[in-house]
């Protein structure tokens, strides 16, 4: 969490969620967690930054309790002000449409400050590097033309590959949904927007929302929405929200998705309550109104968070399907053993219906009912094809269940486990409480509190 390298002592942090009157950095409103010491049941609550766990990158932090003085209120406020972008989306937009007027050779990206510079701005950026003659092509491609930025917990955007973008989005055609709502998701939403400006019978929209404002350069207020995924806050208010209610609203058949890829570091929990309150919105704009239905969605995430999104979204199955990135060194297409990517697509759309492709490897199961990997063998004691990563499993019988091909059974641990272990059976209990029996997660102590 945002202030755990801060905090002294053996303590555990728990997300608590968004809060009413919450107060605010320059990422919008701040998460509450509460500090939990070993053994005790009552922890202090403190708010801290939704986006960054990092306190090096944003190191917002304030005791729930604390009284902070009109003094430090004034100074916080000028401090989110002068962390907001120098331009409003508006004014980009503006700009945007006077650069692609340029002729080619005074079209130029200014690399340091990651910008569009027009002809009277040059004489600021001197000193800087630059990009010349910025073509038609990389204007409709910004996510090759800007820096990634990889802090994994925060913004992390490992891009699609090609191979993976295009399989998203023909699976999408396929589906018959018309409208993505991409979150998080910039190379997908700007092959969409590429195709649909090339091609005349092309009908698929996209709306990007993303918290990397630099993409504002690019798109119009009805392509793209500078949104926090991780406390669902709109940095253009009402308005801004509008927009994405609007795009939302399935109209003349137009079925909408969400596709969504966050930073895998960020925090569940903060991530699945945003993705809910955006169903949410969906809902608001559907004629039946029935509460129970979800948003068709793909939350593209690594699979060993199957556990913990199913804890949120129980209805979500995950595909084998590898998603493989650009610029990750590991996250690649076409390794093999456990060097293939572990990144899955986490569906509440019923799995026979996505077709993963045959040339790749991926055969369909009929007793499972859905496409499987080449590795992934169905076991007749499970029922089921099990492997997660890969790679074939095979079954222990005295665990029950199918584990990773490396695993043994420990006698001492009870369990399957690497050969190479430390047998260090404890029967010590909740880290809140100390009682055996459950997880700090699911501690009764932290829930009354």
């Amino acid at each position: 969490a945002a202030a755990g390298s801060e905090l002294p002592g053996s303590a555990a942090l728990t997300l608590l969620g968004p809060a009413p009157g919450a107060p605010c950095c320059p990422h919008g409103p701040a998460l509450l967690f509460v500090k939990t010491s070993q053994g005790k049941e009552d922890g202090r609550r403190f708010y801290a930054c939704s986006a960054c766990r990092d306190r090096k990158d944003c190191n917002f932090f304030q005791w729930e309790d604390e009284k902070v003085s009109e003094t430090r209120l004034a100074a916080r406020e000028e401090y989110n002000r002068s962390h907001q972008p120098f331009f409003t989306h508006r004014q980009n937009v503006d700009r945007y449409k006077n650069f692609v007027l340029l002729p080619l050779s005074k079209r130029r990206f200014c690399q340091e400050c990651q910008q569009l510079l027009l002809p009277a701005e040059w004489k600021k950026h001197s000193d800087h590097q630059f990009l010349c003659e910025i073509t038609t092509a990389q204007l409709k491609s910004p996510s090759q033309l800007l820096y990634p930025l990889e802090n994994k917990k925060t913004n992390a955007q490992y891009l699609f590959a090609d191979r993976s973008c295009q399989f998203l989005l023909n699976l999408l055609i396929d589906l018959g949904f018309r409208r993505v709502l991409s979150v998080g998701t910039p190379r997908l939403h700007e092959m969409i927007q590429s195709k649909a400006s090339q091609e005349e019978e092309f009908n698929v929209r996209s709306l990007l929302l993303d918290i990397d404002f630099r993409y504002s350069q690019f798109y119009t207020e009805d392509e793209f929405c500078h949104y926090n995924m991780f406390n669902h806050h709109f940095f253009g208010g009402e308005a801004v929200r509008e927009t994405c209610r609007k795009f939302l609203c399935e109209e003349n058949g137009e079925r909408v998705i969400m596709v969504t890829d966050p930073p895998f570091g960020g925090l569940v929990e903060a991530l699945a309550s945003s993705f809910k309150k955006l169903m949410a919105m969906w809902r608001e704009t559907e004629k039946e109104g029935d509460d129970n239905r979800e948003m068709p969605m793909f939350w593209i995430f690594p699979y060993f968070f199957e556990s913990r999104i199913l804890d949120f979204f129980p209805s979500f199955s995950m595909m084998d399907y590898q998603v493989d990135y650009d610029n990750h060194a590991l996250y690649k297409h076409g390794k093999t053993g456990r060097r293939q990517s572990p990144v899955r697509i986490f569906t509440n759309l019923t799995p026979s219906m996505i077709v993963l492709p045959e040339e790749e490897g991926y055969r369909f199961c009929t007793v499972c009912q859905r496409y499987v990997s080449s590795g992934n063998q169905h076991c007749e004691i499970c029922n089921s094809c099990t492997s997660k990563d890969g790679r074939r499993w095979k079954h222990c019988a005295l665990c029950k269940k199918c584990v990773k091909p490396s695993w043994f059974h420990c006698n001492n641990c009870n369990c399957c486990t690497l050969q190479k272990h430390s047998c260090e059976k404890t029967d010590t209990g909740c880290f809140v409480c100390g009682k055996a029996g459950h997880k700090r997660s699911a501690c009764p102590s932290l829930s009354r509190s």
